[in-house]
């Protein structure tokens, strides 16, 4: 019998609609709202300087290592930007900016980078889970979140987000294969900024493309200029609207770039040139983007400098509502707490232990 070519029908296709250069490509440019446009600048702005003043604090020793998100702001907010609040927002450990869209407030993001658990408790009404730390390991959570969505018969999705080096882990594969088999309604938005941590992509993979890992699964992939936020808020609707439809997943590949350290606990000119740093400097997302809103007469230089210097003013007031709150905070025992609605009999006998030992240390060092 002779070798026949099997006709696979999905293609991988590249999108880009507004480039560095600040060229627009009408024919694909979205239809988004003024007033969410003006809110999407706003939290990049918002993103990136709360990024700065971060990494500051850090340099000082008023918070602890954290993941800095510059040079990635679009490639999350314009994703994030079509759920609604019933939908799901399952985070790695580097969205700040799509976390803040949904609701989380930036002073918890400072209490927990300065150790506390507290940092991380998520309001009743925020469909978000919390950052997860382990490579790929939010990926099966949303995935269940996404199935159960689909079980109930509601139309709400998932969007889970990880990097490049999370499609090297065995969770994604799992993620994506159940995803596509059950149509799970999951938007999987990968951040390939190149590096997993010192690892370059062509070390991960022999893929031209990450998103053509979705073929294997048998679900849509596109590709996207991750540092433009039009591309990425056009390829997510599509997705979104996909699976909203009960058409199941997709992967979309964001293709961007981290501007600085993978966490403030790493020395990224050991593995990278500033060469290649500056290259991507000048694919700034905030620099096109803001080229684009002035071009449409949304914004005026005197906007700009209004939005930076509210942004500074919440950031300043979100520390200091930060620090004071954490000066009720740091009881240890809180550890054995949020992990079970209802407290099993051997964490709670741990409890009491690590309680009497506490009691124990207290009373040596009042006597000594």
């Amino acid at each position: 019998m002779p070798r026949n070519a099997i006709d696979i029908p999905e293609k991988i296709e590249h999108l880009s609609i507004l480039n560095e250069k600040g060229e627009l490509d009408t024919s694909l440019e979205p239809d988004i709202p003024e007033e969410c446009l003006l809110k999407l600048y706003r939290t990049i702005i918002l993103g990136r300087k709360f990024d700065e003043r971060m990494l500051n604090l850090q340099r000082q020793g008023r918070i602890g290592t954290f993941a800095p998100i510059s040079g990635q702001e679009a490639a999350q907010l314009g994703a994030v930007a079509l759920l609604r609040p019933s939908d799901w927002l399952v985070p790695a450990f580097r969205e700040t900016a799509a976390e803040v869209w949904r609701g989380r407030s930036l002073e918890s993001v400072i209490i927990y980078f300065n150790g506390y658990d507290e940092g991380a408790e998520i309001p009743q009404n925020l469909n978000n889970l919390p950052i997860s730390v382990p490579v790929g390991s939010q990926i099966p959570h949303a995935v269940g979140l996404g199935w159960a969505a689909k079980y109930r018969q509601t139309d709400d999705v998932a969007m889970t987000f990880f990097g490049d080096g999370a499609t090297s882990e065995g969770d994604f594969h799992e993620g994506l294969n159940f995803a596509a088999v059950f149509q799970a309604p999951v938007i999987f938005v990968c951040q390939n900024n190149h590096w997993a941590i010192s690892i370059p992509i062509a070390k991960q993979t022999r893929s031209k493309t990450l998103a053509q890992k979705a073929l294997a699964y048998g679900m849509p992939g596109i590709q996207v200029d991750g540092n433009d936020v039009l591309a990425v808020y056009a390829a997510a609707k599509e997705a979104v609207d996909r699976a909203r439809a009960g058409q199941g997943p997709t992967l979309i590949e964001c293709v961007t770039y981290r501007m600085t350290v993978h966490t403030t606990a790493d020395d990224p000119k050991r593995y990278r040139s500033e060469e290649e740093v500056d290259m991507w400097r000048k694919r700034d997302p905030i620099v096109r983007y803001q080229r684009y809103l002035l071009d449409k007469g949304l914004l005026s230089e005197n906007k700009i400098a209004d939005v930076e210097s509210e942004v500074l003013e919440e950031i300043q007031a979100a520390i200091d509502r930060a620090e004071e709150q954490m000066k009720a905070l740091g009881d240890p025992g809180d550890m054995f707490e949020h992990a079970f609605a209802r407290m099993p009999a051997y964490l709670k006998e741990q409890k009491e232990a690590f309680a009497d030992e506490m009691a124990e240390m207290t009373r040596e060092n009042d006597s000594g």
